[in-house]
């Protein structure tokens, strides 16, 4: 939950604010930046550049320089570089571009020891932020995160999409000059073969500036040399590494539908279809790309001759599985909804579709990324703010693990716990005891002690829930198959007790939900949010009245211009 804190801590910066914002102006701000940059197009990534660099002293470099972190530390708390500085003076220069490679690695380092919401960004990040602010120090930055960021390391391409998503836009140079100095085709993809890192790293990069630049500026940077370079990075002769994030960066290229058209004409559902195959390979990161190939031809790259993974798919002995009408686009739910995978910038979370009140229950996950993810119990009363970083275990009704950093979370505050770090392929179990009150976690059968604090804020309505940081896929398991680690006490299964219609279990691919939404006849006179009751409800003292009573009754403020809400009034006579 801690980075995407830091993302709004960044923005503020970056807008001269000496504090940070409230949470409904977090969510006002990353909404209107998100959709400028989906439609302004060129000029969404036109800034000027002002300022002057200055010099570091000698022992801050030699702090720098020793913050190069080493594969026995990796998992180890260590300090920062140095203590983090909020922001420049106005008449301070930037710091001057100094060993990028070595910042981006303690950037590395950090995010996995920094789990208090409360914590500064780390030093290193601020500092290239602010490097980035030119278009030399972008490019230095942007060069450095292919350079370095090791291949093994499980949050890597996560730490690229996280610092290019929160540096400044690049301006058009800056982005004609990068093209320029990775000079990419079909032919630089062969090279190197044997050290796939490079190849991973620059196809992260290529995904998330085309995520970040959609509209006219993804369409520019879509070169034809740089289309040869993705699609001969899925050829079976690529590292299975390299080969996920070229399909991922093609996938992000398609939100603009110019790219989808030109990519769609290549050859690239062939190769597609050959990869889908891996959905189910042992090899978790041959799994990864089989996932996602599955997805691309069921949602993006369309065959006339395929069938549709959700028609042949076979259901019927699964009873509960993840609500894919409860989460948004942006996250990969799997044909028969056990499976969910995150390729976004945001802190994604989903819910099971099965709720319990009362009695002992037990699910597994199987982890297939090793990242981080905050799987655990929510309720009927959590709060999911993908954009704001805020998931499962960031309420005081929702609690969860994370393996990636051993912490327990709850309340948006975490604490240490005593299993190792998780690998792919492990399994994690999760039992809740309503009859007793706790909640015990599980690591390949292995126990820790119980937790309780939940239940000083709720004692029913509890769902198997799942947050998922930047490319993170795991397996969930509520009872339509043997569990590999049962535990010794009597428990239930959702899948024993829950019930879908055939209907519900179908999850649409994208292109057919949007045609039955086009179907769909909205009433004139209905709730501006839920759409289907009437706007019956005006609210005080603002009285905006596009909102019907059960709406009304969840907001505190007003949707559309943010005044407190102080009473709400039924307007009888707009009943029908």
């Amino acid at each position: 939950m801690i980075v995407f804190g830091w993302a709004v801590f960044l923005v503020s910066r970056s807008l001269g604010q000496g504090l940070l914002l409230t949470l409904e102006e977090h969510i006002a701000h990353f909404l209107g930046t998100r959709g400028a940059t989906a439609t302004m197009g060129n000029s969404c990534i036109c800034r000027d550049d002002s300022g002057a660099e200055d010099s570091v002293d000698n022992q801050q470099q030699q702090a720098e320089n020793s913050a190069v972190p080493t594969a026995d530390t990796r998992n180890q708390p260590r300090d920062p570089v140095r203590p983090p500085r909020r922001g420049r003076g106005p008449h301070e220069p930037r710091r001057k571009k100094q060993n990028v490679d070595g910042l981006v690695l303690d950037t590395l380092a950090v995010i996995r020891t920094l789990v208090d919401n409360d914590q500064e960004p780390p030093y290193s990040m601020i500092t290239l932020h602010e490097m980035a602010e030119t278009d030399e120090g972008w490019l230095d930055v942007v060069q450095s995160l292919i350079r370095v960021i090791p291949l093994e390391d499980p949050l890597g391409p996560a730490v690229i999409t996280l610092l290019l998503d929160e540096c400044p836009l690049p301006t058009k140079d800056a982005l004609q000059k990068l093209t320029e100095i990775l000079n990419l085709n079909g032919e630089v993809a062969c090279q190197d073969s044997g050290h796939p890192a490079k190849h991973r790293n620059t196809s992260a990069v290529l995904g998330c500036l085309a995520e970040k630049l959609a509209g006219p500026a993804s369409i520019g940077l879509l070169s034809p040399g740089i289309l040869e370079y993705l699609l001969q990075c899925l050829k079976l002769q690529s590292h299975p590494t390299v080969m996920l994030f070229a399909l991922i960066a093609l996938e992000k290229f398609a939100q603009t539908s110019e790219n989808k058209l030109t990519i769609s004409e290549s050859s690239i559902t062939d190769r597609l279809i050959t990869l889908e195959s891996w959905a189910d390979d042992p090899d978790y990161l041959k799994r990864q790309v089989g996932f996602c190939a599955q997805w691309s031809l069921d949602n993006l790259f369309l065959k006339d001759s395929r069938q549709l993974t959700y028609e042949k798919v076979d259901l019927n002995s699964i009873r509960a599985m993840l609500n894919s009408n409860d989460v948004s686009e942006y996250l990969k739910i799997s044909p028969h909804g056990l499976e969910a995978r995150c390729d976004a910038s945001s802190f994604e979370s989903v819910r099971c579709t099965f709720c319990v009140d009362a009695g002992v229950w037990y699910y597994e996950v199987t982890v297939i990324t090793s990242g981080v993810m905050q799987i655990g119990w929510a309720t009927r009363d959590s709060k999911f703010l993908n954009h704001e970083g805020y998931g499962i275990g960031d309420d005081e009704y929702s609690c969860a693990y994370d393996g990636c950093r051993q912490l327990i979370w709850y309340n948006a505050r975490s604490k240490p716990h005593l299993h190792p770090c998780w690998r792919e392929g492990d399994t994690v179990g999760f039992l809740l005891d309503l009859n007793e009150k706790q909640m015990i976690f599980f690591l390949n059968g292995n126990q820790l002690p119980p937790e309780k604090q939940v239940f000083s804020s709720t004692v029913s309505g509890f769902f198997a829930a799942a947050s998922f940081m930047s490319y993170q896929q795991c397996e969930f398991n509520f009872g339509a198959k043997p569990f590999k680690y049962p535990p010794s006490m009597k428990f239930s299964t959702f899948n024993d007790y829950a019930f879908l219609t055939a209907e519900e279990k179908i999850i649409l691919p994208r292109h057919r939900r949007l045609a039955l939404l086009k179907q769909v006849s909205i009433r004139e006179n209905c709730c501006s949010l839920c759409c289907d009751e009437v706007a019956d409800t005006q609210l005080k003292p603002c009285g905006h009245s596009d909102l019907c009573m059960d709406c009304a009754l969840q907001l505190e403020t007003c949707p559309l211009c943010r005044k407190e809400i102080v009473s709400r009034v039924r307007q009888i006579s707009h009943i029908s």
